[in-house]
Formats: C-alpha cells, sequence, structure tokens
C-alpha cells in the first residue's frame, strides 16, 4: 500500500509543507526509476522477458478511435445520416411548397433543397419563409435536428480534410526532409499553424468563388457579391442579398456547406492558437525560472532533502496543471488495485492475481 504520508502529500500539496512526508528508503526508488515503457537495452532482456512470459496475452490496443479523434460516430456514418436529413428536408419542403412564402426559382425541387440547406446552417435569407402554421412547424423541427446534425458532419468532415492538408501544406515546407526527425518533430510542434494556413487558403478559395459565380450568374455587382458572402459564411444572412435564380440555388446548396464549414474552422484554430502560445509561454516560464529552495522542498515527496528527476517533473507538471490531483488520486486507486500482496510495488504475481484470465 501506498504510504498515507505520500497519498496526503500527492493529492493536497498545493505549498511548501511544514514536516515533509517520510517514505522508507526501498520504496523511495518507485519515484526515481519509472520509466515510461520497457527498455530495449541487451542487458535488461531477461527482465522484459520475465515480465512477457507472465503477461503474454494480445497487446494492450487503445480502443479504435481513441487516439484519432473521439469515439463518436464515423465520418461515412455521419455523412449518411446529413444524406438522409437532406432528402427527407428537401422532399417534406417540396410537399410544403405552397404553404412557402417569397422568391421563387421556378424549380421546386431546388427551392426545396435550398431551404433546407439554408435552415439547416443557419444562414436564414429570408427570401424564402414558411407562411403557415404547419410549414413553420416543420421547419423548427429541421432547424433542430439540422444544427445537432451538420455539427457532427463538419466535426468528422474537419478531422479527415485538415489532416490530409497540413501533410500537403509540411511536404511543401520540408519538401527535402520528409523523413527527417526534426522536420518531424517540427510539424508536431506547429501542427496547429499548419492547419490554420490550411483553413486560411480554403477560405481565400471559397470567397472567391462565390463572388465569381454571384457577379457572372447571379449579376451582382462585386461589392455586393463581396457582402453576399461574408453575410453567407458568417451565417448573418441578412437577406438583401442571395441566390435567386435555379442555378444559384444549385450552387448555394453545396457552397453553403462547405463555406460555413471552413470559416468555422479557421476562427477555431486561430483561437486554437492563441491558446497554445499562451501554454507555451506559461511553460518556458515555468522551466527557465530560478528554483528555489522552496521549490525542492515542495518537490522533495521522500524526504530525504533530495529531488529525484521524477519527482521534479512531478512537481512542474502539477505547476504547468498538466497533472492534477484528481488525476493522481485515480492512478493511485489503480495502483491500490493492481498490487494484490500490498508490498507498495507491481510484479507479474499482482497481475495475475488482480487480472487473471
Amino acid at each position: 500500500m501506498v504510504e498515507n504520508g505520500v497519498r496526503q502529500h500527492l493529492l493536497h500539496h498545493d505549498s511548501p509543507p511544514d514536516v515533509p512526508p517520510k517514505i522508507p528508503p526501498g520504496r523511495a526508488r518507485r519515484f526515481r526509476r519509472c520509466q515510461t515503457a520497457p527498455s530495449h537495452n541487451v542487458e535488461q532482456g531477461s527482465t522484459l522477458q520475465s515480465w512477457q512470459g507472465a503477461n503474454a496475452a494480445a497487446p494492450v490496443v487503445p480502443p479504435k478511435g481513441l487516439l484519432t479523434g473521439g469515439t463518436g460516430p464515423s465520418f461515412w456514418l455521419v455523412g449518411v445520416l446529413l444524406l438522409a436529413y437532406l432528402f427527407a428536408g428537401t422532399s417534406a419542403f417540396y410537399l410544403a411548397m405552397d404553404h412557402m412564402s417569397g422568391d421563387r426559382s421556378g424549380n421546386r425541387a431546388l427551392d426545396a433543397l435550398y431551404f433546407c440547406v439554408v435552415t439547416m446552417t443557419t444562414v436564414g435569407y429570408g427570401d424564402l419563409v414558411p407562411s403557415s402554421d404547419a410549414a413553420k412547424l416543420l421547419a423548427c423541427a429541421f432547424a433542430l435536428a439540422g444544427v445537432a446534425l451538420v455539427g457532427a458532419f463538419l466535426s468528422k468532415t474537419a478531422d479527415y480534410l485538415v489532416e490530409k492538408q497540413e501533410a500537403l501544406v509540411f511536404r511543401t515546407f520540408h519538401l527535402h526532409h520528409a523523413n527527417d526527425y526534426k522536420s518531424t518533430r517540427d510539424m508536431e510542434a506547429n501542427k496547429v499553424l499548419y492547419k490554420l494556413y490550411t483553413s486560411a487558403a480554403l477560405l481565400a478559395v471559397i470567397l472567391a468563388s462565390g463572388m465569381a459565380f454571384l457577379v457572372k450568374v447571379e449579376g451582382m455587382r462585386p461589392v455586393d457579391a463581396f457582402y453576399c458572402v461574408c453575410t453567407t459564411v458568417t451565417t448573418l444572412g441578412y437577406g438583401d442579398r442571395s441566390f435567386s435564380s435555379a442555378a444559384g440555388r444549385a450552387f448555394a446548396a453545396v457552397w453553403i456547406t462547405v463555406s460555413t464549414l471552413v470559416v468555422a474552422l479557421f476562427f477555431l484554430y486561430a483561437a486554437e492558437l492563441g491558446a497554445e502560445r499562451r501554454q507555451k509561454a506559461l511553460a518556458q516560464w515555468v522551466l527557465t525560472r530560478r528554483t528555489t529552495s522552496m521549490d525542492l522542498e515542495a518537490a522533495d515527496l521522500n524526504g530525504d532533502h533530495r529531488v529525484s528527476a521524477a519527482e521534479f517533473a512531478l512537481y512542474k507538471l502539477k505547476e504547468l496543471g498538466k497533472i492534477s490531483k484528481e488525476d493522481i488520486s485515480e492512478f493511485i486507486e489503480v495502483f491500490d488495485m493492481l498490487d494484490a500482496d500490498h508490498s507498495g510495488t507491481l510484479s507479474c504475481h499482482d497481475l495475475a492475481v488482480t487480472q487473471p484470465g
């Protein structure tokens, strides 16, 4: 069992204690000799083989999706649900078109699809609106369902598109260092920045394509076209400028969905980049600030007036807020569950007793 003094120090220590908790010398090595993975050194081969022999079951693999963006519905499932929503919405608004008022393009099906997309993306131009109570209730139902569904779809689409695009940006920036470890490390360190560059490039393409279409097909002046695309991608949708022709509404059904996604991504990654830079600045300050005797006392878990690398790392992680008292409490509870003989250490025998089969 882990010493009570250490447990209290880990869970409740926010300032240097008056009397540091004591740990028997044998137990102190737990904090100093901790490794993140089994060593591959030849000298430790027999030890590694003994562990593997006692635990020769299938390797531990995280649940699918746990390391790659969550355990929610897959991209394809969400895509199918979105298509089903668009089909159902278009069909419903097609049948309810006689209960709608506003500008018509002359194509009933396109108007229904256009209204469905404008409702789903919350653009709401107002050029085509429900006029009867039944049509209003139908629009409310599809508005609520659409907001939830499009959020899930955009999230999954963002994960797929941005990962592909950021790899392309990275290869462009580091063409001659594709297999270089330093370049790979740089990519990881600047991942959010690459995402921001990618979303900015996509945003420029989306705005330009929307403006070009409005000028050439809808006959708008360039200023009006720019005004229309800006009010659309930000989902303001004033309604004084919108897609009115049949071709325009067919284009808008796709363009509005994609453009609202790209704008949301751009501002998301801009905010994420700002937060990441503030976190890096804090980490740099924590790592480079002068270490005082009070810091050593606070980091000294076993009270031997010496701070090991593991103790120092744990203290800095708590200072950065990367690990919390709740996290430590959960880890200790799991350790106590696995420590069958209550020796304060884990062995293959402990695992065989607590995790049979």
